[in-house]
Order: C-alpha cells, then structure tokens, then sequence
C-alpha cells in the first residue's frame, strides 16, 4: 500500500470519529467500561499473586541437629546438604539463637523459658530453602535420612494445604480474567457493530461505484483501532490515579491488617500496556467483523 493511500485512510477513519458523534461516544464508553471492570479485576488478582508468592516464599525446612554431633560432624552435615540438588540456601542457626527466637515469637510469654538458657535442651539446626517452594517437601525427605540429622520440620499439612489453596486461587484468578476479556470482546465488538450498521448505505453505494473491499476496509480499520485505543485511556487514568491514591493513603492500613500492596510502579505500566492493547485489537476486530458483512454486494 502507498504511503499516500494509507494517509488517506488514516484521515478518513479519524473523520469518521467526529461525523458519528453518537455513535462514536456510544462505543468509546463501551470500551471504557468494560476495559476499566477488566483493569480493576487484573490489578486485583495481581495482588492476590503477590501474596500467594509471598507466603510462598517464607516456607522453609528445618533441619534438626543430633545433639551428640560433634561440630566436625555438623561441618560434614551442612557439605552434603549444600552438594544436594535444589538448595538455594542454608542457614546455621545454634541453640542459643534458636532459644533467643522461640522466646522473641512468643512475646511476653517467652519470658518463661530464661531460665533454661544454662542448660539450653534445644537442637543446633539448618534452615534450609529450597529453589522452588513447590520442591520443598522432596528436598526434606531428601535430608531426613542423613547421618546426625534428628528430625526435619517444614509443616507437611501446611504446605499441602497452602500450595493447593495458592494453585486454587491462580486458577481461578486465570479463568474470571479470560473469562471477563471475552465479555469485553463481545460487548464492545456488537457496540460497533451498530457503529457501522448505522452505515450500511454507505459501505454499499463505494461498493457499487468499484471501490474495493481493501478501499473500503481500511479506514473501518483505523476507526476502530482508534475507538479502543481511546476508550482504553479513560480506565488507564481512572486505575493509574485511582491505585495511586489507595497506596498513598491506606496502603499503610492494609497491610497492618491484611497484606501489602503491590507497588504502582510498574504494576500500573503494565496494566496500561495491557488495556491500550487490548482496546486496539477489539475496536479492529469488531469493525472487521462487522464490515465485512456488507462487503458482498
């Protein structure tokens, strides 16, 4: 296609914004709206990911120390565990500080336990993380037999229980998004379906002076690309400033409560990227599904 044709259509599609005024708004409001319920509910199920990674990432194993290894075999203990496959990393944690956490976790009940501290009953151990949390459970059992390991802790139920909720939650989170995008699709493809039923005329008189169906096509193209990458900025600044200004003024207060929020930037970038294309293949997907019909003259 010629440079200058390609112009042309491009200035025929943007007047054909401003000659459908109605019609025009009708179908921008329709992208908006739609495009804002699917930007709020991704900017959700990001932040529910986030916390799921989050509590993801805080198991952890435990690897118990015999309390009759002696520290050269504490050192032959920490080589073969390093020497397995999917360690990310160990930490030494002694009898002291294991002591000095358990009272910390207990808060002002934790007091109790000063007195043992001379003749401290805890294990010596490891903390071990593996590389993916969903590999815990096979580094642990990996572990458990070696040479002076007494027991290992990583809270079997718990994390079963945890992954399964977690994996549940992104499922659902994956479905309601596809699901919600193809409602949008639909939606805003019949809204300029209208658009250009409301030209039916039109599109039939070009095609019976000779005008081909690419002549015809194109500016519909460019008209419907331009109709959702514009409906796409009004939900952009509506959950960019909107996002914003939850963070800025109760982000604080829900993660005391709750959880943190995932960060504006570029959570909010992303998204944007999203909807603008999101809005553009839906505006030209509906204006070709809908002109072609009216092609066959």
């Amino acid at each position: 296609m010629k440079l200058r044709t390609l112009g042309r259509h491009v200035r025929e599609g943007t007047k054909n914004l401003g000659r459908n005024g109605w019609m025009t708004f009708a179908s921008i409001s329709a992208v908006a709206v739609m495009l804002l319920v699917v930007g709020v509910f991704l900017l959700l199920i990001m932040n529910v990911n986030n916390v799921a990674s989050t509590i993801e990432d805080d198991v952890e194993i435990k690897v118990y120390i015999e309390l009759t290894a002696t520290e050269e075999q504490q050192e032959e203990l920490l080589t073969e565990i390093e020497e397995l496959p999917n360690i990310e990393s160990i930490v030494y944690v002694d009898k002291e500080e294991g002591l000095d956490q358990l009272i910390d976790s207990l808060n002002e009940s934790g007091e109790v336990f000063e007195s043992i501290r001379e003749e401290n009953p805890l294990n010596d151990a490891f903390v071990v993380r593996a590389t993916s949390p969903q590999l815990t459970e096979q580094v642990a059992e990996t572990i458990e037999p070696l040479a002076n390991v007494e027991r290992v802790n990583y809270g079997r139920d718990f994390i079963e229980r945890l992954f399964a909720v977690t994996d549940l939650v992104r499922m659902i989170g994956l479905i309601l998004v596809v699901g919600m995008l193809f409602t949008a699709m639909f939606l805003i493809a019949n809204t300029i379906k209208i658009t250009i039923l409301s030209r039916k005329r039109e599109i039939q008189i070009m095609k019976l002076v000779g005008a081909t169906n690419g002549f015809i096509r194109w500016p519909f193209f460019i008209e419907g690309l331009l109709l959702g990458v514009i409906g796409a900025l009004v939900p952009i600044l509506l959950i960019g400033f909107g996002y914003s200004y939850l963070i800025n003024n109760f982000g604080a207060r829900i993660e005391i409560m709750f959880f943190s929020l995932v960060s504006p930037f570029p959570l909010v970038w992303q998204v944007a990227a999203l909807l603008v294309a999101i809005g553009a293949f839906i505006g030209m997907w509906g204006s070709m599904m809908s002109v072609r019909k009216f092609l066959k003259v």
